[in-house]
């Protein structure tokens, strides 16, 4: 079964409880137009789905998408479906789900974890929630932050972009759909919440601490999060040769950046290079040359030994890198009949999802 790290409890923990059959998984993405960064946590959250489906789970996922203050989601659900992300069940637009964050907002007025201003504004009580900084690590003093800013009449970018709330007309803060997303779709109590490590402070130390206030209880079993990722040492963020579009228009396949990313530990900071993805994508059209020629050998069952191995790397904390070397290991072991290694690779790419199928036939 499963086991990830806990980035608040600092222990690797099983993703589901014991005896349960669902997964509820939340994954906090782009607040703005999305780049590879952006990719890194909604990756890690496709690997936590496929892994925990291949045991038997079934998987219940919710992902944010803001569109408040520009991007509408468009590049991410493109950019995903072409890294072979599944789809959330459920991916709301922040816009269509106003009703539920003006409610949270004041649930948690009511509770006395916020307090409105005489202009307007809503902030959440950071005194009121002392285990703030659990999760990154940052306990201390915190500024008091935004629940719902107010905007004047032409404010807000245009027709559709101010909503009327009972404090006055205005937009919500930056934190808020990240409690309110899950909590309505996943209910008060979720399973895990996923996420960057750039977004761990203080983004997600706020969104727990507005779910735990309006819930009364931990709302989050466990949370994960991935490594920061920098592209030829620079951030990388949305445009230019940081997005997937612009992987492609250097003639690479976009699943190069699937494995590039899967030889690294999901939780290890990784630094993108165009030698890198060009590697990468030669390694991919590789495999699948290897896949498509085991195709035209007599059909044999998955070799069990190497499968072992493979699995128990990828339910040790997503050890995608030695589930990679191990694969290599089968490739090369010339005990093993061409036909299992076909079954095992295939077995296996229901996981890594690498398209490894896709030129059998064309040899």
């Amino acid at each position: 079964m499963l086991r990830l790290h806990d980035t608040l409890t600092r222990q690797v923990v099983p993703a589901a409880p014991t005896g349960s059959r669902i997964l509820r998984v939340y994954t906090c993405t782009a607040h703005e137009t999305a780049g590879i960064a952006d990719l890194r946590p909604a990756l890690l959250a496709d690997l936590v789905r496929r892994v925990a489906e291949r045991a038997g789970l079934r998987v219940l996922a919710c992902r944010n998408v803001s569109d408040l203050r520009g991007g509408d989601g468009a590049s991410l659900d493109a950019d995903t479906l072409a890294l072979n992300m599944r789809a959330p069940e459920h991916s709301p637009r922040t816009s269509e789900t106003m009703g539920l964050v003006i409610e949270l907002i004041g649930r948690l007025i009511e509770r006395g974890h916020a307090y409105v201003t005489p202009e307007g504004a809503v902030f959440f009580d950071a005194a009121s929630f002392p285990a703030y900084g659990d999760i990154s690590g940052k306990p201390g003093s915190v500024s008091d932050w935004p629940l719902w800013e107010p905007l004047g009449d032409a404010a807000g970018g245009g027709a559709g972009a101010v909503w009327d709330a009972p404090w006055g007309r205005g937009l919500p803060g930056r934190d808020i759909e990240c409690s309110a997303t899950p909590l309505r779709f996943l209910g008060a109590r979720f399973d895990l919440y996923v996420g960057g490590a750039d977004l761990c402070f203080p983004h997600h130390e706020r969104a727990r601490a507005q779910s735990n206030a309006a819930t009364g209880q931990e709302a989050a079993a466990h949370w994960a999060h991935s490594g920061r990722l920098l592209f030829d040492g620079r951030p990388a963020g949305a445009g230019g040769v940081a997005s997937l579009s612009g992987v492609a228009a250097a003639g690479l396949d976009p699943l190069a950046v699937r494995l590039a990313l899967l030889e690294h530990h999901y939780r290890r900071p990784v630094d993108l290079t165009w030698d890198a993805l060009r590697a990468a994508d030669e390694e991919l059209r590789r495999l699948r040359r290897r896949v498509a020629e085991w195709a035209e050998s007599p059909s044999r069952p998955i070799d069990d030994a190497h499968a072992e191995r493979v699995q128990r790397a990828l339910d040790d904390d997503l050890d995608t890198p030695g589930a990679l070397r191990l694969l290599r290991d089968l490739e090369a072991d010339e005990s093993v009949a061409p036909g299992s290694k076909f079954e095992t690779f295939l077995h296996f790419d229901h996981v890594l999802a690498l398209g490894l199928p896709a030129d059998i036939g064309r040899i």
